[in-house]
């Protein structure tokens, strides 16, 4: 069976104008118990999402709602003991460079909530609570949004690297290597608390030697032009000579008035080996973004598609 993206959840690049991740732990009390509600929400949850969509349906736009929800690998050896895991998912351990590090942290079941709507992303989430909230505890609730001409927080383009939307399905979805996980996705997500007055003491052109592009055009800067550890050089990854790509978004989120503000950064790929090779380069080669951040997140997850969930919600995996 080919990748169909129709089959899939959204795993694609559409920051949306409102935008909530919540992570998730499971009590772990009964995994008999949890494995059931966990069931009844992977049926409710596909059901919660299409009402949505309707309520928030424009003549003229339709709906904007879309939805990722992620299992990490313990909660899947906890939920599914029994059951055939993706072939790649694994705990996500602290990634370490010569002077900087990737945090590795705690996390089950991950959700990314986006919509033009604030309200359709709070009843989203509200909803998807009341089924799960007697389970777990929640680790992490973080509101982003939509920045000017949706820029990155530090004032650049994002995403250009990500390839097209036409070609995105075969960079985030899996294929046939993993015939019984076709459609589903590796995310990792990651969260980032930026140190803005530093950056911003920066000159302009300093800033794009820190990200290798223009901050106005976003045109690529001559590799000489760019710093050693410009972002764009130090996330780069080949495997044989060729670029490997990843669907990826940075989310900003802010408390102005107390100085929090920073990047949620989530990558969507057929491959997780593909963004950890990513992430190693990064603090091997001290990417430049890191030497005025601080890493608070990390973990991976997987996207099972929707048919997946079908068939968890039938007991049928």
């Amino acid at each position: 069976m080919p990748i169909n993206p129709s089959h899939a959840q959204d795993v694609w690049k559409d920051v949306g104008e409102h935008v909530q991740f919540t992570v998730l732990q499971l009590n772990r009390q009964d995994p008999q118990h949890d494995r059931e509600v966990f069931q009844e929400f992977a049926d409710r949850s596909q059901a919660i999402i299409r009402s949505l969509r309707i309520r928030d349906a424009k003549p003229e736009t339709g709906t904007q709602l879309k939805v990722s929800i992620g299992i990490s690998s313990s909660a899947w050896d906890y939920l599914f003991p029994d059951a055939p895991k993706p072939r790649e998912l694994e705990t996500y351990t602290t990634l370490h460079g010569p002077k900087y590090s990737m945090p590795a942290t705690a996390g089950d079941l991950f959700f990314h909530i986006r919509a033009s709507n604030e309200a359709v992303v709070y009843e989203c989430q509200t909803q998807f609570q009341r089924v799960l909230a007697p389970i777990t505890s929640v680790l992490d609730e973080t509101k982003g949004f939509r920045y000017f001409e949706g820029r990155a927080i530090i004032g650049f383009i994002d995403g250009t690297e990500a390839p097209a939307i036409e070609d995105a399905a075969d960079y985030a979805l899996v294929g046939e290597e993993d015939p019984q996980f076709i459609n589903g996705s590796y995310a990792f997500a990651q969260k980032w608390q930026h140190d803005m007055p530093i950056w911003e003491h920066m000159t302009t052109g300093d800033q794009e030697k820190a990200v290798g592009r223009e901050k106005f055009s976003d045109f690529e800067l001559d590799d000489d032009d760019k710093f050693k550890n410009a972002h764009n050089v130090a996330s780069k990854y080949e495997i044989d000579g060729v670029e490997q790509k990843i669907v990826r978004m940075n989310v900003p989120y802010a408390q102005p008035a107390v100085g929090n503000i920073g990047t949620y950064f989530i990558g969507y790929a057929r491959h997780w080996t593909v963004t950890k090779g990513m992430l190693q380069n990064m603090v091997d080669q001290g990417d430049f973004l890191l030497t005025f951040s601080k890493l608070l997140s990390g973990q991976v997850f997987f996207i099972p598609s929707r048919d997946l969930l079908a068939q968890i919600a039938d007991d049928d995996f």
